[in-house]
């Protein structure tokens, strides 16, 4: 039996920093953004439509494959957690399990986007379905490092015959709760289960929890959920739908007056979107799943506002997944020889091949405008940080994120269209 080291612990108790509990008060940044107006009603009217909100996700409302393959995630999860077990009752050298092990990780996100391609999804519907195994792609492989290296250093402690490297220090030990599970103990269907709902890609054997659920901060979060989702869909049918509509001809025309025009406007929408609904997924969802769960680390992001650099916006707006790069693909890197430019671009080829699997897939189209557009952070991010510095830095940041979404969003619009509608006269008249 072993204990897992403090020393790989990425997880402590805190609030969120936009909480009313947290003591952050620096959003300096925010002064760099420019308020930005809606525009009025009575240029389109109302064009928010419930019917067409739920033919985003549903073919045929008696099919719900993006439900099914989401259900079918199961196998994967309890086939992990049948090879754990497997792995942990083996004493010497389990090679070939453990290869077998690796192989089930690694392959279940390419094959789950053949069966989305094959089953012939709704882009949304395959976009939210192909996200919850990429999720769960980075979760199982966290689960898998963190319980090898729990078996190293039980595998080290045998051959030793010493105090292993695993175990807890005294002070450790005597802060610790009387539920703390030790390796193999983990090992549990609970544990499994809790993992996978947990707000966290980075597993650990010991969770920080809260001490209880409270219910008046559970309820505003699902306010908040309810209301900024409303926002959202409201936002993308009555004004950037429109906007997206009237673009379709300058973009077929090549007309770069007009293009640049409506680049402009979708600009302001499209952002607006993504600042709600970075609100949304990772202050109010993570926030409520975290106080059902009683998870008590809730950074969830940092002070990406006030970035001056690239960089630091790409390591602080989101720590769930900048932690587990952190752990289970930078440091590695590191440690296998590598240097730190290269495994930084390393990261970043990473990241711009999940944005693109995440897009291309769903849409069953493969035009590499979010790879292109992660890639040349990299670029961007020298610059910045070479020549701008402060509020400067600051606004550099800001533009790359009200300008570079929208060119990205218009490039797969268009290329949507041409590939799937042109010949639909029924959706071209639509567009």
């Amino acid at each position: 039996m072993s204990s897992f080291s403090p020393h790989y612990s990425c997880h402590k108790l805190q609030e969120s920093m936009l909480s009313s509990a947290s003591s952050f008060k620096n959003y300096r940044g925010i002064l760099n953004w420019c308020v930005v107006m809606l525009v009025s009603l009575k240029q389109y009217g109302i064009l928010v439509d419930p019917i067409q909100v739920v033919s985003l996700f549903l073919k045929d409302p008696y099919s719900w494959p993006a439900a099914c393959l989401v259900i079918v995630s199961n196998v994967f999860i309890l086939v992990a957690l049948y090879t754990e077990r497997r792995l942990a009752m083996v004493s010497s050298k389990p090679i070939h399990i453990s290869t077998f092990n690796h192989s089930v990780y690694a392959e279940s996100v390419f094959v789950i986007a053949f069966f989305l391609l094959l089953c012939s999804l709704y882009a949304v519907g395959g976009a939210f379905a192909l996200g919850v195994y990429t999720i769960l792609f980075l979760k199982l492989y966290s689960y898998k490092d963190v319980n090898r290296w729990c078996r190293e250093r039980t595998q080290a402690k045998a051959r030793s015959l010493s105090r292993s490297l695993s175990c807890p220090s005294s002070s450790f030990a005597s802060s610790a709760m009387q539920s703390h599970v030790s390796y193999p103990g983990n090992l549990s269907l609970r544990d499994m289960y809790y993992f996978v709902f947990a707000p966290t890609l980075c597993y650990e054997l010991n969770f920080p929890r809260s001490e209880s659920i409270r219910m008046g901060f559970l309820l505003r979060r699902l306010f908040e959920m309810t209301y900024f989702i409303s926002n959202v869909l409201s936002v993308v049918f009555q004004w950037m739908v429109p906007v997206i509509r009237s673009s379709m001809k300058p973009l077929q025309e090549m007309d770069y007056s007009r293009m640049t025009e409506r680049l402009l406007r979708l600009a302001v929408p499209n952002h607006l979107i993504w600042l709600i609904f970075f609100y949304w997924f990772f202050h109010s969802s993570m926030n409520f799943v975290a106080e059902l769960l009683r998870f008590g680390d809730r950074e969830f992001y940092h002070d990406w506002w006030n970035s001056e650099t690239i960089t630091y916006f790409w390591q602080n707006w989101n720590i769930p997944v900048h932690k587990w790069c952190l752990r289970h693909f930078y440091k590695p890197l590191l440690r296998r020889g590598a240097g730190k430019l290269l495994s930084q671009s390393a990261v970043f080829f990473f990241s711009a091949f999940f944005h693109e699997y995440l897009v291309s897939v769903p849409l069953r189209m493969f035009r590499l405008w979010a790879f292109m557009g992660m890639m040349a952070q990299l670029p961007l991010a020298w610059f910045v940080a070479r020549f701008l510095r402060g509020n400067y830095g600051n606004a550099a940041v800001w533009l790359s994120l009200i300008i570079g979404q929208p060119i990205a969003v218009l490039m797969y619009v268009h290329d949507y269209y041409v590939t799937h509608c042109e010949d639909d006269p029924t959706i071209a008249e639509a567009l």
